[in-house]
């Protein structure tokens, strides 16, 4: 990518918690970071609506007490998806970051991401923790069901790739960071993320260790919160890499899908963070693409605290105007 470029843009208007990102080609993906990013090409996105912030502990616990809705984390895997497996070990669970006292083979994020019988998006650190100090904070360790359910609820969808890229790009193209090309402009820390020795150390120096509240450091150019840092994102498009899209000029049709958006049958990935996930696996934005593990990379474009997936959506089309 070349030097940073400006996508013209309208920003700063807000209307029920959503803020305008208006369409346009830009620079999707690098060559010259995490070889899932490969290769840098132009994609063409049309305007939408979108969350300014994640979705919260206290939005998400909204939505459980209007539908009664029960996470995937917090029910137990059905033995007929587990043929052979200990009727012990089919308890409700998820996975939660748990720093090993020493170094350890960065190659296998299983050394850091451990199942915790009883963890869910209440228990974030598993039984005996709580969110109720944290409504303000991104809600975690929700799967693709939930992701869905909520945003049926709420009237909205989930973002495709090629539309969470643009809006966290903030109107920046090329640029190495959504504000910029420096990590900490004027020594200020722009989001929450890993600092200290990965997987064994964070030092905190940005203020938070795990997750911070939903907006804590400075939104960017379109007026949106923690699109880098903090939590992974879900995305609608499903798990595919750059190679097979680069070809095409625009964002990817939302329909392509492979089977049932809503199958509630799960599979537990080792290499993926945060829960069980659908299968096969769909893209998370905010690190990573697909959850590798490499936190030892310094904190580029993308990355994040090690914390579990949450929810940002945006307005269906053809609901609202542009402003």
């Amino acid at each position: 990518m070349g030097a940073s470029e400006t996508i013209p843009a309208v920003g700063g208007m807000v209307v029920d918690g959503m803020v305008w990102v208006p369409g346009g080609t830009f620079v999707m993906g690098s060559d010259r970071h995490y070889p899932e990013e490969a290769p840098a090409h132009p994609v063409t996105v049309g305007g939408f609506w979108i969350d300014t912030c994640p979705v919260t502990n206290a939005e998400f616990a909204r939505f459980v007490r209007k539908t009664r809705h029960v996470t995937v984390g917090e029910t137990a895997p059905d033995p007929a998806d587990y043929p052979g497996a200990r009727p012990d070990l089919l308890v409700p669970f998820s996975a939660v970051f748990i720093a090993p006292r020493h170094r350890v083979s960065l190659a296998n994020p299983d050394n850091w991401w451990t199942p915790v019988a009883g963890a869910d998006w209440r228990h974030p650190q598993g039984p005996g923790s709580s969110i109720r100090s944290k409504p303000d904070h991104p809600v975690v360790h929700v799967a693709w069901a939930d992701v869905a359910a909520y945003a049926s609820w709420a009237g909205k969808e989930i973002p495709t790739e090629a539309e969470w890229e643009l809006a966290a790009r903030g109107g920046l193209d090329g640029a190495e960071f959504a504000w910029g090309d420096e990590l900490t402009p004027d020594g200020q820390w722009m989001a929450n993320t890993w600092q200290g020795e990965f997987p064994v150390s964070d030092t905190g120096e940005d203020g938070y260790r795990g997750t911070s509240p939903a907006g804590a450091y400075p939104a960017n150019g379109y007026g949106l919160s923690d699109m880098i840092g903090n939590v992974w994102e879900w995305t609608a498009d499903w798990y595919e890499g750059h190679a097979a899209t680069a070809h095409a000029c625009c964002t990817p049709a939302r329909e392509r899908r492979r089977g049932n958006d809503l199958d509630s049958r799960t599979a537990w990935v080792s290499a993926t963070p945060a829960m069980f996930i659908s299968s096969p696996s769909r893209l998370r934005r905010g690190s990573t693409r697909h959850g590798d593990g490499e936190w030892d990379q310094p904190p580029r474009r993308r990355n994040t605290q090690p914390h579990d997936l949450c929810i940002r959506t945006r307005s269906p089309r053809g609901t609202r105007r542009r402003p």
